[in-house]
Parts: C-alpha cells; sequence; structure tokens
C-alpha cells in the first residue's frame, strides 16, 4: 500500500499523516457526469476510504467527450451512471470501498444517502440540488464543495459550515430565467476537468486536516480565454436562510426541486414510490416497442418518447419538458 501511494506521500504538504486521515474518510459525490467522474477518480487514486456516489441518470453516447469513468459499452447497455462509475473504479482502486447509489437526491434521501460523509462534492447540474446540500451540510456540520461548468467556463467555492459562507449567502435564490445548459451552450471537457480537480484538491486538504490551507475564494475560470479569476467570498450573512436563521427550506421540503432535467430534454417522474417488476415490465412494454433493459434499469422507445425505469418506480420521460405531457406518458406505459 505504501508503493501505491509513495509519490505522494513524498510531497512535503501530505505525508504519512495526511495519507493515514485520508484512508479513513467518507465522501459522497453527488452526481456522476463530467465534474463527478474526474471528482471520484481522483479521490480513489488518492486513496480515499469510502466512497458513496449518488446519481439518478444513465450513460449516453453524448456523455463520452466528458465523462472520464465511462465506456461506449456502458453506453450501450444504458448502465446507470452511479453504477457503471463504480464498476470502473474498483478496477483502478480495489482497496476503496465503494458504493451506487441509482437514486434521486431529494428531502427524503437526502439523510440516509450523505449520512456519514465527511465531505460531500457537488457535480450536479442545477441549483435546487445544491440547495438542498447546502441545506444538509450546514445543519450537519460537514463541508462541501460547490462547482459549475457550462460552454468554456467554470465555477467553483469551498464551503465551512460555521467559518465561511455558505451557498445561499452568495446565491439567496437560484438565478432568475433561462440559463445556459451543457445542451444549449455546449462543453469542454477541459473546464470540467479543471474544475473537478479544483473541487478535488480542495477535498484532499480538508480530508488530510490542512483547513489552513483551504481556499476561502470563488475561482472562476474561462479555459478558451485562460483567464483564471478569484474574487473573496463575501462573510457570513446573519440573514441567511440556511446558516443565519438556521431555516432549511430545501432540507424539510418546504421548498422542492422542479422535475424537468437540465438540458436533457427529459422530464424526470418520482411521484411513484411502489418497486417494479422490470422483467414483468419489460414482457409487457415489448409488445408496445423496442426495449432494452438490465439489472438496474429498463428503457422503453415508443415515438417521440423515451421511457427510462428505475425498479424503485422512478422514471425518466425523454421528448418533452412538459411534467403533464412526461406524466401522461408514464400513467399510460407504467400504471397511476
Amino acid at each position: 500500500m505504501h508503493k501505491r501511494y509513495e509519490r505522494q506521500i513524498r510531497c512535503a504538504s501530505w505525508g504519512e499523516i495526511g495519507q493515514s486521515k485520508v484512508a479513513s474518510t467518507h465522501v459522497a459525490v453527488v452526481g456522476c457526469g463530467a465534474l463527478g467522474t474526474v471528482q471520484a477518480e481522483t479521490l480513489a487514486r488518492a486513496g480515499v476510504g469510502r466512497i458513496v456516489l449518488i446519481d439518478r441518470d444513465f450513460v449516453e453516447e453524448s456523455n463520452l467527450h466528458r465523462q472520464f469513468l465511462f465506456s461506449e459499452r456502458d453506453a450501450l447497455e444504458g448502465m446507470p451512471k452511479a453504477a457503471a462509475a463504480v464498476r470502473r473504479l474498483g478496477e483502478i482502486n480495489s482497496t476503496v470501498e465503494y458504493r451506487a447509489a441509482v437514486a434521486d437526491l431529494d428531502s427524503g434521501s437526502v439523510r440516509e444517502l450523505l449520512d456519514g460523509a465527511d465531505l460531500v462534492l457537488d457535480g450536479t447540474d442545477n441549483f435546487e440540488t445544491r440547495y438542498l446540500i447546502n441545506d444538509y451540510c450546514v445543519q450537519a456540520g460537514v463541508p462541501w464543495i460547490y462547482g459549475a461548468a457550462v460552454g468554456t467556463y467554470g465555477i467553483t467555492m469551498t464551503i465551512l459550515p460555521g467559518e465561511t459562507a455558505c451557498l445561499r449567502c452568495v446565491y439567496p435564490e437560484p438565478p432568475a430565467g433561462a440559463q445556459p445548459t451543457c445542451e444549449t451552450a455546449g462543453v469542454l471537457g477541459s473546464i470540467t476537468m479543471f474544475i473537478a480537480a479544483i473541487q478535488a484538491a480542495e477535498a484532499l486538504k480538508v480530508l488530510s486536516g490542512n483547513l489552513a490551507m483551504v481556499r476561502r475564494t470563488i475561482l472562476s475560470a474561462d479555459i478558451w480565454t485562460g483567464r483564471i479569476r478569484e474574487t473573496n467570498a463575501p462573510g457570513r450573512d446573519p440573514e441567511c436562510p440556511a446558516c443565519g436563521r438556521r431555516e432549511f427550506e430545501w432540507l424539510d421540503g418546504t421548498r422542492r426541486a422542479p422535475v424537468s432535467l437540465c438540458g436533457r430534454n427529459a422530464v424526470q417522474i418520482h411521484d411513484r414510490t411502489r418497486p417494479l417488476d422490470l422483467r414483468d415490465l419489460r414482457e409487457r412494454l415489448a409488445q408496445l416497442g423496442e426495449v432494452r433493459a438490465n439489472d438496474f434499469a429498463l428503457r422503453f422507445f415508443r415515438e417521440p418518447y423515451e421511457l427510462t425505469v428505475f425498479p424503485d418506480g422512478r422514471a425518466i420521460v425523454k421528448g418533452t419538458t412538459d411534467p403533464a405531457i412526461a406524466r401522461s406518458v408514464y400513467s399510460r406505459y407504467i400504471g397511476n
């Protein structure tokens, strides 16, 4: 084991002590996309003790230019991202403990999925989920690292509850109006790698106990122009709903994330809680259209829609951004 990590142990800022501390830590990566896959692989190679990967989505061919843990086989099989990531990470470092959570992070699941984490990494694609992470981490006193990237631009900030400003101190409300997405503005893999690398570095500082070295700024970068900027994060806002007034409206379910998925022309349906028998469902739907299935999910193709169904009854309806239409499609083929 010492030989595996000897190059990083030789770093004066790391050493044997840092390696020992990191080996006993537990990290949750929320979102196994372009940011999350780089974060997870970097921490797995560094020897973090336990990594939980949380993602509700499945691998598609359009992911492969920037989501580094996935292969063409994963896309062909329609593998859930969390499961595919864990399969690959186990080949990279089998000494790390992994858990794949093919699930939606919401107010009902967040405590179970993030329980015991020493740090949470943001690999999500929407502010609503980030506010939920922020609520949980501020209440539990768990550090987390915000990150986002689209086009050639990215941004990241480290949040230490009780010490630094939290996300809602900086962004009290989600951005108004339509925002650029990977679907509308595109994205280069180099910017997602850059932001995820900064996030992973900050995570290793926290996990190894080097809190004095943690960045207290907001870092933004445009990988195309080469501009990198750091601005001082604001101080903690005493009127902040989360860290100031301790009102956790995303955590308690008062406010909830929309069902539309970022940049996917798709809607997620998560109203159903009864488990589904995917083998039985496959037999029924095969009479109506093309069906592909594995142990983790079933995909049903019926023009103009594509329906991906998970064993817990959750589904992603691709081909619309209208929740009413998505629920109608779900009801038509899965049931009420």
